[in-house]
C-alpha cells in the first residue's frame, strides 16, 4: 500500500493519532457535504439518469460498473468529469461508439468507457448539469452519471460498497469516506462487493515475465487478482507514465511485457513495449439490472 492508502485503510499508531487530532476538521467537512448536498433544490432534467457512485475514496469499481449496466442499452449517455485530462470544459469523447478525443483531452477513464461501449456516447465535463442537457440535445434517451451521488438530481441512486471499507468511519480527513457513512441508507439500489456485484479478471496476451505497472487509486485491490509478475510500479492515479524510468524498471527485470490495467492501457497504445491486460469484468445481479430496466422503461 502507499502511504496514503495506509493512512486510510490500515494506519499505524501515529497515524491513528493523528487522524483523532483533525476530527473537528472531519465533523465541519461532514456537515457541509450533506447541507450541499440535501438544501439545493432537486433538479428533473426530463430523461431517467441512473447515477453510480460511492462514500469512499478511491476507486471501487464505478468504471466496470457502469460499463456493465450501460452496454444493454441504445441511445444513451455516459456522463463523467474527465478526471486526469488536460482539457477544460465541456468535451465529447465519442458518439456512439465514434471517438472523438484522445486520451490527453478524455482522460483515461472517459476513453476506456467509450471503446468499451460502441453503442453509447460519452461526456466529460466537471458541470454535470451541463454536460446532462448536451446528452438531451444529442438525443440521449438515458444518462449513466459517474459519481453522481453528490448532485441533487431526480436520479436513481446507486451506491457501491467495495469489500475493503476504510480504518475509521470518518470522513476526510481523519477517514476515508467522503459523506457520512449512514449516507448508504440513501441508496435506492446498495450493490455490495462479493454479494450484490463480483469482479471476473482475465489476462489478455499474457507472457512470462511479466512487469505490474498501474496508476489507479488503491491498487493494492489488484493482488488477490494477479498473476505472478516479475516487478511492480504504482504510480498516483490517472497518472501519465514516465517513459525513461519505467524502461530502465522494464530492463532491469527483464520483462517481456508490461502488465496493466485497461484503464491505463488507453495510455500506453503508443509506448512501444508489449501490453498485458488485466482485463476486468463485473458479475451483477440480475435483480439489480432488472430494476434499472425498470426505472428507465417507467420514467
Amino acid at each position: 500500500m502507499r502511504t496514503i492508502e495506509r493512512y486510510f485503510y490500515a494506519p499505524s499508531t501515529l497515524q491513528k493519532i493523528l487522524a483523532i487530532c483533525l476530527l473537528p476538521i472531519s465533523f465541519i467537512y461532514a456537515i457541509i457535504a450533506t447541507l450541499k448536498r440535501k438544501l439545493t433544490i432537486c433538479e428533473d432534467f426530463g430523461l431517467p439518469i441512473v447515477s453510480v457512485g460511492n462514500l469512499v475514496l478511491g476507486g471501487s469499481g464505478k468504471s466496470p460498473f457502469i460499463i456493465e449496466i450501460a452496454k444493454d442499452y441504445e441511445d444513451v449517455c455516459v456522463i463523467l468529469r474527465g478526471y486526469g485530462r488536460k482539457s477544460r470544459g465541456l468535451k465529447i469523447v465519442s458518439i456512439k461508439g465514434e471517438i472523438k478525443e484522445d486520451v490527453l483531452n478524455a482522460g483515461d477513464e472517459a476513453l476506456m468507457i467509450a471503446k468499451a461501449l460502441p453503442k453509447a456516447s460519452v461526456i466529460v465535463c466537471k458541470k454535470r448539469r451541463e454536460a446532462i442537457f448536451k446528452a438531451k440535445e444529442m438525443g440521449a434517451k438515458a444518462v449513466f452519471l459517474d459519481d453522481g451521488f453528490r448532485f441533487n438530481f431526480k436520479k436513481l441512486n446507486i451506491i457501491l460498497k467495495p469489500k475493503l471499507e476504510p480504518y475509521f468511519s470518518f470522513c476526510v480527513p481523519s477517514g476515508g469516506y467522503r459523506e457520512l457513512k449512514s449516507a448508504y441508507k440513501e441508496a435506492d439500489i446498495l450493490a455490495r462487493e462479493g454479494e450484490d456485484y463480483k469482479r471476473e479478471v482475465k489476462v489478455l496476451n499474457k507472457t512470462e515475465r511479466m512487469f505490474l505497472l498501474t496508476a489507479i487509486a488503491n491498487p493494492s485491490r489488484l493482488e488477490e487478482y494477479l498473476p505472478s509478475v516479475v516487478g511492480k510500479m504504482s504510480l498516483k492515479d490517472h497518472s501519465y507514465f514516465p517513459r525513461e524510468k519505467i524502461l530502465e524498471e522494464y530492463q532491469k527485470v527483464n520483462a517481456t511485457s508490461l502488465l496493466v490495467t485497461p484503464k491505463d492501457a488507453v495510455k500506453l497504445e503508443e509506448f512501444g513495449l508489449p501490453l498485458s491486460i488485466l482485463s476486468l469484468e463485473l458479475v451483477i445481479k440480475n435483480e439489480i439490472k432488472e430494476e434499472i430496466k425498470r426505472y428507465i422503461e417507467a420514467s
